[in-house]
């Protein structure tokens, strides 16, 4: 039982020493990534930069303990950062006391919707958000935060808001001449340097790279004299205790952002989660990684942190680095620690344009233009929604974007299923089978039957279009005698589909006979509720579309 509920008893009392030099490894190679990372996204998020680092500590060890994940590695990532900012920063301004109060609040609220839906067993509802939705979303949010990066690139404060992105792309064009020459350079030079650390000395992590050099380069040539924005005093010491005051109205006004972080930050965590997973051939539970996930913010909320999730990039670090167990993670956050403790004051002279340079590298891999082209090419519906979506965050902003893209998604699904695919079937006789007749232009026909397939299950909503395309059919085909309904497509019915029926029995021809082949158990059982067993039971029985032809030639015989 205990195993179940903390999965770190399972791992920890038989944990295998040859993975710790592993595990040393990856947890090494993540804390010199995570570092400069989390204090870019805690800016990015309207925080100080320590409060990235506070984050990358008591939250990751809670995961460590309570996630089902070896390798996901949690911490402050760049989509949840825009979304606190963007929620947050609406109720107060960012770098406040009432700002960072709110957002404690904030990842309380998170963490315990987490919570709650791990242990009613909800992870299921993250289905609901479908892949166009998150992928718009993401590409629109990625250039978002590359953009909201400006000011601390070039060295300009811009009056435009980081979500008006068209306006800030003008007020950039217009104010290219207050640009800060080596804020620009220190900038750029990073984001080369990084890529090409990315692509081509994998082994080596940039960012500590870049940032080593970048505070050298400050602290040497006095840079910040020449208006170099830098960093300045990063406070020393572990994140004390902290307690969310909080509001009804601050609750209900953050509720919203709170889903949002909730639903998109889980969606990448798990998707990463179950990506390594598969490669180690194990198996990851999503209730108890929303437990692990809920109680990571939870406790984090109460040491002065701000909303976590596993990422993308660092999980990929951590195991390829080696990493075989969570002790990775576990080493990560003392690391971290450490770094609290005795190292901060190496930070003074880090030039915040290299924090940007970070932020934009880590999120270009995100913007996926060609999953939009991949989408139109499978689905125009699913293109569609990642184009809405991807327009909307642009336009009107994060939460309104994701949002209407949420809601499109689930139009297009309703509505799909409000007209679901029918076919009339024909005999193939080369191939003994019944299939589409407009896919079979061979397919022989009965002109006393008609053959009917209904692809969907059938519900209050797509029964009138079944009614309407079954009797339009028997109206263009007055001689029909039979028809066949093959439900082998159907997987469920609801009480108003098969009234439905009864009635269009009765309406659509009252000289024609149905029958039902295919029915499935659950079907069947539903049916049987209704009584169809003893009303129509000469009707529903047959078991496949052959079995019910065969029945009518022997009527017909009979009759004969």
């Amino acid at each position: 039982m205990w195993k179940k509920l903390v999965p770190a008893f399972d791992w920890l009392p038989n944990y295998n020493r040859s993975d710790f030099s592993g595990d040393l490894s990856a947890g090494l190679i993540v804390a010199i990534m995570l570092i400069p990372q989390g204090m870019a996204y805690a800016m990015l998020a309207g925080l100080d930069p320590v409060i990235g680092l506070y984050a990358s500590t008591i939250p990751l060890i809670i995961y460590a303990l309570f996630g089902t994940s070896r390798q996901l590695a949690v911490g402050p990532v760049a989509m949840v950062s825009l979304l606190v900012l963007s929620g947050v920063s609406t109720l107060a301004e960012p770098g406040s006391s009432e700002y960072v109060s709110l957002v404690l609040l904030l990842m309380l609220m998170v963490g315990l919707i987490q919570l709650l839906l791990g242990v009613l067993k909800l992870g299921f509802l993250v289905n609901f958000l479908s892949h166009a939705v998150i992928s718009g979303f993401t590409s629109a949010a990625a250039i978002i935060i590359g953009l909201s990066q400006l000011k601390d690139l070039t060295g300009v404060t811009y009056e435009s808001g980081k979500s008006e992105v068209f306006l800030l792309i003008l007020e950039s064009v217009k104010r290219i001449s207050e640009i800060n020459p080596i804020t620009l350079t220190i900038g750029i030079g990073s984001i080369v340097l990084l890529i090409l650390f990315k692509k081509y000395v994998k082994k080596i992590p940039g960012p500590i790279v870049v940032v080593t050099l970048s505070i050298l380069a400050v602290y040497v040539f006095n840079l910040y004299e020449d208006g170099v924005s830098i960093v300045g005093q990063v406070p020393k010491g572990l994140p004390a205790l902290s307690f969310p005051t909080f509001t009804m109205d601050s609750i209900v006004a953050l509720l919203p952002i709170a889903f949002t972080i909730t639903f998109v930050g889980f969606m990448e965590s798990i998707a990463m989660a179950k990506a390594i997973a598969a490669k180690e051939k194990y198996k990851v539970n999503a209730n108890q990684e929303l437990i692990g996930l809920g109680l990571a913010n939870v406790g984090g909320s109460f040491f002065s942190a701000y909303p976590v999730t596993g990422g993308f990039s660092r999980s990929a670090v951590n195991y390829q680095a080696g990493a075989r167990t969570p002790l990775a993670s576990i080493i990560t956050a003392v690391l971290i620690m450490l770094t609290l403790l005795f190292f901060t004051d190496l930070f003074y002279y880090l030039p915040k344009a290299v924090l940007a340079a970070i932020i934009m590298v880590a999120v270009y891999s995100l913007i996926d233009f060609h999953e939009a082209k991949k989408l139109f090419k499978l689905n125009n519906a699913d293109g569609w929604t990642w184009i809405l979506t991807f327009l909307a965050t642009l336009v009107l902003g994060i939460q309104t974007g994701i949002l209407i893209g949420i809601v499109f998604s689930l139009l297009v699904y309703v509505s799909k299923n409000a007209y679901p695919h029918i076919a009339e079937l024909g005999f193939v006789e080369s191939r003994g089978v019944y299939k589409n007749k407009q896919r079979y232009p061979d397919a022989m026909d009965d002109p006393e039957v008609i053959i009917f397939r209904v692809d969907a299950d059938l519900f209050f909503a797509n029964m009138s279009f079944v009614e309407d395309k079954l009797c339009n059919r028997l109206a263009e085909k007055p001689d029909t005698k039979y028809v066949i309904m093959d439900f082998s497509g159907v997987n469920s019915m609801d009480a108003v589909s098969i009234h439905s029926l009864e009635e269009m029995m009765q309406t659509c021809n009252q000289h024609t006979q149905f029958l039902f082949a295919g029915i499935k158990g659950p079907v069947m059982d539903v049916l049987e509720k209704a009584s169809w067993d003893k009303k129509y039971h000469q009707m529903i029985h047959y078991i496949t579309i052959e079995e019910a032809v065969k029945s009518l030639k022997n009527r017909v015989k009979n009759d004969g």
